[in-house]
């Protein structure tokens, strides 16, 4: 049948290279250089607003859901009893991967000098890795339950109910401030003090229980674009629809950001419209350069010609340049997709050992690296940058090493 997922899928290189881009940027956002300011695209938003930090995680998300609609092919023809085992299974390592990543390094130096445990009393229980896993949990119950124009449906009711649920039951006239939001005073309740985020302005958990609600239908929504681009599969039509879904969504959440302001912290409901908005256009634009251009790059690489801006330049010279550019923007990125849990838990545990390390002059292994080399070499927020980008490639190292060894960790 036309359109239809065949039950041997075709691989989609773009969705790892999608993937992979994501997990590249959200090691430059989390480790960025000390010793001068950050650029301000790769600093969150404050509380409300939108930058480029701000589409790293809702896009990791995406990709999750993306994954998902090929692996669910499969679940849905399994018995439930092993399909229930197989996902409660993943949401429970990757839960605890998350929460032992933030229990690192488990151990504390005591007054007497002595090494104790961390208690886990203090221990977040919420973060990143503990809301992948969550919505995972979720997204996969509904798509091995429920249809996709059900699960739609079910998104938009969840998006207004969380709507309605801040105005609600948060403070009247501050429904929106950081203390006095509902999802705050939720968190506290449930979580208590001690086990949630303590590195913002006051204690509040940006990846807390409520707000994990909205941001389900950030997986379901790239679970529906994985779907789509397996049925439409690595063409023009194709493209142009995602393109206008993700005109349409970026739009809807523009006008719903003049009375449900975009936060990211809060992950309100235009937050989740605007963001998924914009990953479906990523997504056409990845689709164009990695699947279709490459694919007709093949068929006319013998005329040895080059389309930029308009002109047309035969030039073998040219044309050879382009094509490594462009493979090896492919490779670089799909290094990160092939591994993208591994890499990001190295990431942030090698980050957090170099800063536990004292190298002298009040500064750690980190500080010291990013102040007394690249501050010299490009003082400013460049600097900062470079760092960054630094120890990105270090991360990649890593993955370029799996990768050569045919090593892909699996959950």
């Amino acid at each position: 049948m036309e359109g239809s997922i065949t039950k041997k899928q075709e691989r989609f290189l773009s969705l790892d290279v999608f993937r992979g881009l994501t997990i590249a940027l959200m090691i430059l956002v989390n480790t960025p250089g000390t010793g001068a300011e950050i650029y301000g695209y790769l600093i969150h938003a404050q509380w409300l607003g939108f930058t480029l930090a701000d589409l790293v995680f809702p896009s990791f998300l995406f990709a999750v859901g993306n994954s998902l609609s090929f692996s669910m092919v499969k679940m849905k023809y399994a018995p439930g009893r092993e399909v229930w085992f197989k996902i409660i299974k993943r949401t429970i390592i990757i839960f605890l991967l998350g929460y032992l990543m933030y229990w690192f390094p488990f151990f504390k130096i005591g007054e007497a000098g002595d090494l104790i445990l961390k208690p886990i009393s203090e221990t977040r229980i919420m973060g990143v890795l503990q809301r992948i896993a969550l919505c995972y949990f979720f997204a996969s119950i509904i798509f091995y339950y429920l249809s996709e124009k059900v699960a739609i449906i079910l998104s938009v009711l969840i998006l207004l109910a969380y709507w309605g649920i801040l105005y609600l039951f948060g403070e009247p006239g501050f429904e929106l401030e950081m203390v006095t939001n509902a999802a705050s005073k939720f968190d506290l309740s449930i979580l208590g003090l001690g086990h949630i985020y303590k590195r913002d302005s006051i204690p509040f958990d940006p990846e807390g229980l409520l707000s994990t609600l909205p941001a389900i239908v950030n997986v379901v929504m790239g679970y529906i674009a994985g779907i789509f681009i397996q049925k439409k599969g690595k063409s023009f039509e194709g493209i142009a629809q995602l393109l206008m879904v993700g005109f349409a969504l970026t739009s809807l959440a523009l006008w719903w950001d003049l009375v449900f302001p975009i936060s990211k912290k809060l992950w309100t409901s235009s937050f989740v419209l605007y963001t998924v908005g914009i990953d479906f256009a990523i997504m056409a634009i990845l689709i164009y350069l990695v699947e279709i251009k490459k694919e007709k790059a093949g068929v006319s690489s013998h005329e040895n010609y080059v389309s930029f801006m308009g002109i047309r330049w035969n030039s073998p010279i040219i044309s050879s340049l382009v094509e490594r550019i462009s493979s090896g923007f492919v490779s670089f990125f799909d290094v990160f997709g092939k591994n993208p849990l591994l890499i990001y838990l190295f990431s942030e545990l090698f980050f957090v050992t170099l800063c536990l390390i004292s190298v002298g002059n009040d500064l750690n292994a980190f500080e010291w690296v990013s102040e007394s080399i690249f501050q010299n070499i490009a003082p400013g927020a460049f600097g900062s940058l470079l760092t960054a980008i630094a120890y990105m490639l270090i991360c990649w190292l890593l993955g370029y090493v799996l990768h050569k060894k045919h090593i892909y960790i699996k959950i």
